[in-house]
């Protein structure tokens, strides 16, 4: 693969110089720098990285095919990810840039559904805190060379030491992009979230003795302007107005009177039931409604208590999940309601009343106050700000709980979609406008009806794809069990018939 040059290259704290990352600040040794007039050979490298994990089960699963490594590329055991290996590149002293180039080949191939998808060639470039991943890849023959496969952000990444001086970067964020998904034939969307990467770089010491981190000997600005209030013992008054002036508002405890709580449940659940397998629709009632692409529940009531730093609170409305219908009756029926967070420092967890309907036996099963997710928050979480509290974005986990109710669906541990909330204690604040997404507009469901009962089919979903070309559309994600049964159905019969998914119920404990 030909280096390109049309992009910035950067890696962050990679290098001979002490770069700050985040939190982190590194140093390649020092030894690599002396005498290098612009650029410092990189030797060694590594990337660890599975493309996505949810590809790597359809493949080998539902899909009946097969994932090759080859090249200097290696597998880990029971469908793991992958590692390219012999990263070589340089970095630019100057503008403190770098790209890695790997060894290495997958491959991923079905004679069932008719695709074979060819990775290679993978380079790793970045620029600050962004950057991305390069590769060839071959689609069932055709060949694009040197396209940006994915998004990196390496802004909360912290940079680690390992053995030999080697820099790593652990777990980066990667995120498809528009060409990586047409390479994919449109199996998933632009902007889906693909495996995390991890990195490692190693400078080729000219010098084989001991290497020795750089450093500076004199203080920063900033370590003088932080340091020097410290010393004094006079009690002078020149600092605290400035130390005052940036300490926030402190928090107050009180009644939750108002608020909201965005959450789009699982964007490759919605995907499917709006889509060609299912053929379904998404009903909103109960003061629920559409905000953006994730739905806005309301009408917030709870506590928050400062001192300990937790919030209790409960949000109306109700999202009903509908699809496979025949005569009528809908085989799958799910619905959320009574939506109740609960959090304390970095943790909590998402509780709601859920009705789920038994697609082989038709009995729908209620389950009151049940724990469907675990959150992690952010540190800057549940600080009232002007009598607001906000959850901003947290990570939502399903539970053995949420996964009974899914029906088996997706497994315990499957990340859903974030949870963002906002309660104000006061009457008269303003609680943030927020957005759920793009391209969404607010609009309330016509129903909150019992489970199985009739209703018209909704709009089918517009990612689909057609089945041989390319693969149905599931969204961020290929859900197991009875999703993965019904792509196979309607792949089997070459048409878009809907079919009423049969599963096989988890046994409960």
């Amino acid at each position: 693969m030909a280096r390109i040059a049309r992009h910035p290259i950067a890696l962050a704290a990679a290098t001979a110089t002490v770069v700050a990352l985040g939190a982190g600040a590194l140093a390649l040794p020092a030894a690599a720098a002396e005498g290098a007039s612009s650029g410092i050979e990189l030797k060694n490298g590594t990337l660890d990285w599975g493309i996505k994990e949810s590809f790597r089960k359809y493949v080998t699963g539902i899909a009946a095919g097969s994932i090759d490594a080859t090249d200097g590329a290696t597998q880990a055991a029971d469908n793991g990810p992958f590692t390219f290996t012999g990263g070589t590149g340089t970095y630019d002293t100057t503008t403190h840039g770098t790209d890695t180039a790997f060894k290495g080949a997958v491959r991923f191939s079905s004679q069932a559904h008719g695709f074979d998808i060819k990775v290679s060639d993978v380079k790793v470039v970045t620029s600050g805190t962004t950057g991305h991943i390069d590769a060839d890849v071959s689609l069932n023959g055709t060949v694009q060379n040197d396209i940006e496969f994915a998004t990196l952000d390496l802004s909360a990444v912290k940079p680690g030491q390992g053995a030999g001086g080697a820099m790593t970067f652990k777990d980066i964020p990667a995120t498809l992009t528009a060409d990586g998904a047409s390479a994919f034939n449109g199996m998933y969307k632009e902007g889906t979230a693909l495996d995390a990467a991890t990195l490692t770089v190693t400078a080729a010491s000219p010098s084989t003795s001991s290497p020795t981190p750089t450093k500076t000997p004199e203080a920063t600005p900033t370590e003088t302007a932080t340091t020097s209030p410290s010393p004094s013992t006079g009690g002078s008054t020149s600092p605290a107005p400035s130390t005052s002036a940036t300490k926030p508002v402190e928090a107050v405890s009180g009644e939750v009177v108002d608020g909201n709580l965005d959450w789009g449940v699982k964007e490759s659940f919605r995907t499917y039931i709006t889509g060609p397998i299912a053929k379904g629709k998404v009903e909103l009632s109960g003061g629920a409604a559409k905000n953006g692409s994730v739905y806005r529940f309301g009408d917030a009531s709870g506590t928050y208590d400062a001192d300990a730093k937790s919030l209790d609170a409960k949000f109306a409305g109700k999202v009903r999940f509908l699809g496979h219908e025949a005569d009528g009756t809908y085989a799958l029926d799910l619905q959320f309601s009574d939506l109740h967070v609960t959090a304390k420092g970095t943790g909590g967890k998402l509780v709601a009343d859920v009705s789920s309907k038994d697609q082989e036996s038709g009995k729908v099963t209620t389950y009151d106050d049940l724990t469907v997710a675990t959150l992690k928050l952010g540190s800057g979480d549940l600080t009232a700000k002007g009598d607001i509290v906000e959850l901003d974005g947290a990570a939502a986990t399903l539970t053995a709980d949420g996964a009974k109710a899914f029906g088996g669906f997706y497994e315990a541990g499957a990340a859903l979609d974030p949870v963002t909330a906002a309660v104000s204690l006061d009457e008269d604040a303003v609680l943030p406008a927020g957005s759920g997404g793009s391209n969404g507009s607010a609009s309330g469901g016509t129903s909150g009806s019992t489970a199985g009962g009739a209703g018209t089919t909704g709009g089918t979903g517009t990612t689909g794809s057609t089945i041989g070309g390319s693969l149905a559309s599931t969204g961020a994600d290929v859900p197991a069990g009875p999703l993965a049964a019904a792509a196979a159905l309607v792949v089997a019969a070459g048409a878009g018939t809907v079919f009423a998914t049969r599963r096989r119920r988890s046994q409960q404990a």
